[in-house]
């Protein structure tokens, strides 16, 4: 089952989150915990249209087939990448609005202008 994030994510960092917000957001976050995984979406987002066929990845990460695919099914259940099937090959997209999603959920709270104190 693929989590969905919240649509408009409260900032971590800005209000305190509901336990669902939280846990949707840990198990995306907890997808990009891995140096492999972060390499296949910065891989897949510098490709044309930001997608590529699973048969393209394995070569340039160095990494074998079923940690590729192990990688690619834990991203796709987070909702950072979509998947299609095209004839007899896998090809993966990434989903920006997740991506947009995590970002926003990490971004500073903005101050607002303090009033001056009369004295």
């Amino acid at each position: 089952m693929k989590p969905k994030l919240p649509r408009c994510c409260p900032t971590v960092l800005g209000t305190r989150l509901k336990r669902d917000d939280a846990e949707e957001l840990a198990t995306a976050f907890k997808a990009i915990a891995d140096p492999g995984r972060l390499r296949l979406l910065s891989f897949i987002a510098a490709q044309p249209g930001a997608e590529a066929c699973v048969c393209n990845l394995i070569e340039p990460l160095g990494l074998a087939q079923p940690t590729v695919s192990h990688h690619l099914k834990v991203l796709a259940e987070a909702g950072l990448l979509a998947r299609e099937r095209r004839a007899t090959w896998m090809f993966y997209r990434l989903v920006p609005e997740r991506v947009r999603a995590l970002q926003e959920a990490l971004a500073l709270p903005v101050d607002k202008p303090a009033t001056k104190r009369s004295a």
